[in-house]
């Protein structure tokens, strides 16, 4: 199942508590909750965050309440240790952003997709390369991933040295057909990966399961 084949609608939401998924030293990642309708449309409203997803345009509160994050609340019931989670900073509980571990078995068996989305307020201090790791380490050592892939634009150097940083190495150059392209879409999207065998060789230990 897809993202796209999920129902849109407010039957059967979960409650709005807070799952903790799981802490790094700065971050705590936490299931989302309808109460965090606001949260999101602020990070959607900065350009900068925007500009290589969109071209800058934000997300309208209308679209993240009544689509965007009921779909993304039921994800978590569909495909059960994947998702994408709200970053609170630890020493603060300031909305940092989110961060996803997302099934991709359409790609092919035990693969998985990485994303993540801050506000300009956590770049440059390290944070989505900390969530990141954070996240790979779960996909290998709990949820039986084989592999984890990332995408941006080609010309998204810094989500392209998150990437890097946090293990995942270059795969492939590609381009797809957008209606309405944005700056730099002529210059493809990007593709990064890491398998299991690979990170534990890397970060974990010796042999895999």
């Amino acid at each position: 199942m897809t993202e796209q084949d999920l129902p849109a609608t407010d039957e059967d939401l979960p409650p709005t508590e807070q799952a903790t998924v799981l802490t790094t030293p700065r971050l705590r990642l936490r299931e989302f909750t309808m109460d965090d309708v606001d949260a999101l449309v602020e990070l959607d409203a900065d350009p900068e965050v925007m500009r290589f997803l969109t071209g800058g345009k934000p997300t309208p509160l209308e679209e993240v309440r009544d689509e965007v994050l009921p779909k993304l609340l039921r994800e978590y019931a569909l495909f059960p240790g994947f998702g994408r989670w709200a970053a609170n900073e630890k020493a603060t509980g300031q909305f940092l952003g989110w961060f996803g571990l997302r099934s991709a078995e359409r790609i092919g068996p035990g693969c998985a997709s990485l994303g993540y989305r801050l506000r300009r307020a956590a770049w440059g201090r390290g944070l989505a390369t900390e969530g990141s790791r954070a996240l790979l380490a779960k996909a290998f050592t709990e949820l039986g991933v084989q592999r984890v892939s990332a995408d941006t634009m080609a010309v998204n150097q810094r989500s392209r040295r998150v990437m890097e940083k946090a293990g995942l190495t270059f795969v492939r150059n590609y381009h797809e057909y957008f209606p309405d392209p944005i700056p730099g879409t002529e210059h493809g999207e990007v593709e990064y990966a890491v398998t299991k065998v690979e990170w534990l060789r890397r970060f974990g230990q010796a042999n895999p399961r």
